[in-house]
């Protein structure tokens, strides 16, 4: 019997690591509306450090050790046939194409502003948009970061530090930010954000407008009765985020649009389909995309193909990680119990990127 066909839907975070764990087990085909991976990780760095960003969290696929048996296609997935075991993509050339699976891995993750989107994109295309994102903030003396999540969070913590002399100010309707996080996490990175020079608002609810996915200016207005808040630009970061799953037939997916799995990650009714990452709903935190779910799923389509038992994902209850993102005096990242671990900048640089990072966790990457 000939290898098995695996067709990976998407080259985002979860699916790159998916795809090389299957790369030598399968033959391995990625769909990518990106020629690289372009991580969604680390929004405060990605507009205050662009530069630094990118040599981590944008890479190309031909640099991946790890993807070296994969054949990616640059496109946008556009249909399904579950009958056929088979999904169409619109290549960026401008070809129709079909690519036939004996799994297929649904990984094309969520839109969440403009840092999340599922747009076919050229190289340049991204750069263009990093810079742009970048220099327009760079050019504001005020800003405004609405949301309460960890990428608001992030974001107002990094512009604050890139540029002191800002008035940065970051508004959340809860009595807290980061809800989803353990309490000490929170806690402690409320200081950090004071260190920053960042104005907390509590309790206050923004009326999201239309345009929102993108940098806007304000004022910023409230349903909470607070005055409204003028702002030279206003980042929305309020976790509004929309799955990837217009492609998909309607009864793969949940009420609000998310990919149905059972506790394997499977498709119910569909051998050979299955799901991971932020759309996946696998719980109410889709926490597949942050907990290195990508082994538990190769192995589980591995032991499909041989008719073996497959495990079960279990979700943490609390989320967990960096929430800052590398900083230059180190990285700081959350266990679930709120408590932190700090990894020193030398150590960030020379031991978890290198080593950790790229040779452990990707299996190798080039330059």
């Amino acid at each position: 019997m000939g290898r098995k066909r695996v067709v990976i839907a998407g080259l985002g975070d979860t699916g790159v690591l998916t795809a090389i764990r299957l790369a030598h087990q399968a033959d391995v085909v990625g769909v990518s509306v990106k020629p690289g991976l372009v991580s969604g990780q680390e929004l405060g760095a990605r507009l205050a450090r662009p530069d630094d960003w990118a040599r981590d969290y944008w890479i190309g696929f031909d640099r991946f050790r790890g993807l070296d048996r994969v054949r990616t296609v640059h496109g946008t997935l556009t249909g399904m046939d579950l009958a056929g075991r088979t999904v169409e993509v619109a290549r960026a050339n401008g070809v129709l194409s079909r690519e036939s699976y004996d799994a297929l891995v649904i990984a094309t993750g969520v839109s969440n502003g403009f840092w999340r989107r599922p747009t076919l994109q050229s190289t340049g295309e991204i750069g263009a948009e990093l810079r742009a994102a970048h220099e327009r903030l760079a050019a504001s003396e005020s800003v405004v970061v609405v949301g309460g999540g960890a990428a608001a969070v992030s974001a107002a913590a990094n512009v604050a530090r890139a540029w002191p002399d800002k008035r940065v100010a970051l508004y959340f309707p809860g009595p807290r930010a980061l809800p989803g996080h353990h309490r000490r996490a929170w806690a402690r990175v409320r200081r950090r954000l004071a260190d920053a020079g960042v104005a907390l608002h509590p309790g206050h609810r923004a009326v999201v407008p239309a345009g929102y996915d993108e940098i806007t200016s304000g004022p910023v207005t409230f349903t909470t009765g607070q005055p409204a808040v003028p702002a030279d630009a206003v980042l929305w970061a309020i976790g509004a985020v929309r799955p990837n799953t217009d492609w998909l037939p309607a009864e793969l997916l949940d009420a609000h649009g998310f990919v149905r799995v059972t506790a394997d990650l499977r498709v119910p009714g569909h051998r050979g389909v299955f799901a991971i990452g932020d759309v996946a709903a696998t719980d109410p935190l889709r926490s597949s995309a942050r907990n290195r779910a990508d082994g538990l799923l190769a192995r589980n389509i591995l032991a499909e193909f041989a008719s073996r038992p497959l495990r079960e994902y279990r979700p943490p209850q609390t989320r967990w990680g960096s929430v800052l993102g590398a900083q230059p005096d180190g990285l700081e990242v959350f266990a679930p119990t709120g408590h932190a671990f700090r990894f020193p900048a030398w150590s960030v640089r020379h031991i978890v990127q290198p080593w950790i990072v790229r040779r452990g966790i990707y299996r190798g990457v080039r330059g």
